[in-house]
């Protein structure tokens, strides 16, 4: 598949109810998340030296409520993500996200928020200046990296801690109109570029984890 993104891709979540949405994620996006995974899932193995799968989101267990959302992510288990720290590339209706995500599933995220607070410098110099952050991957808000200052990191990274719902999200933000979300070999190298920068975050995760 040799494009990207384009605005009739973000349009699918015009489309009302449950059924006709999931039909237009299935034939629109998915494939390109599976073009997207045969690039990415050899590039992070090759980093990481290990083994690494692409899950694409099926949202299986809604019924009524069509997904506002949809991504792909990547993780070191064949059998989910959701508990593991993990790379994402997806899409909301305006914009379309990079993330490391440590989500609220995570059994080890106080660990993982701890070791961040505890090395917050370095941290600090791994977060992209152009980048975003967010506390819970279910919801559009994010802040850019550049508004904030060390105390509001810290406040994020506290309550990715102290609060069971909180999460931590970083990465980058890429909008529909930008060229480079509409030529795929061009979003690749801005996705690998991306997680590379973020690299360090997640192998002090994976280590916080199993301490």
């Amino acid at each position: 598949m040799s494009t990207g993104f384009r605005q009739r891709d973000f349009d699918v979540f015009k489309i009302e109810g449950l059924d006709g949405r999931m039909e237009a994620i299935q034939k629109k996006i998915q494939p390109k998340f599976s073009s997207l995974g045969e690039e990415l899932v050899p590039f992070l193995e090759n980093q990481l030296e290990q083994e690494m799968y692409l899950h694409i989101a099926r949202h299986a267990r809604r019924t009524v409520n069509p997904p506002n959302d949809t991504w792909m992510a990547i993780s070191s288990s064949k059998r989910g993500y959701k508990k593991l720290p993990h790379f994402q590339v997806g899409l909301w209706d305006d914009h379309l996200f990079i993330w490391l995500a440590f989500i609220y599933e995570l059994p080890e995220k106080e660990k993982i928020a701890q070791s961040f607070i505890e090395n917050f410098d370095g941290v600090i110099a791994t977060i992209p200046q152009d980048g975003w952050i967010s506390s819970d991957h279910m919801k559009k808000e994010g802040k850019k990296v550049s508004t904030m200052n060390e105390e509001d990191f810290l406040h994020v990274l506290e309550r990715f801690q102290n609060v069971k719902k909180a999460e931590l999200l970083i990465g980058k933000r890429l909008f529909p109109s930008d060229n480079i979300v509409m030529d795929q070999q061009a979003l690749i190298v801005e996705i690998k570029s991306t997680y590379k920068k973020l690299l360090p975050l997640y192998r002090q995760s994976v280590l916080a984890q199993n301490k």
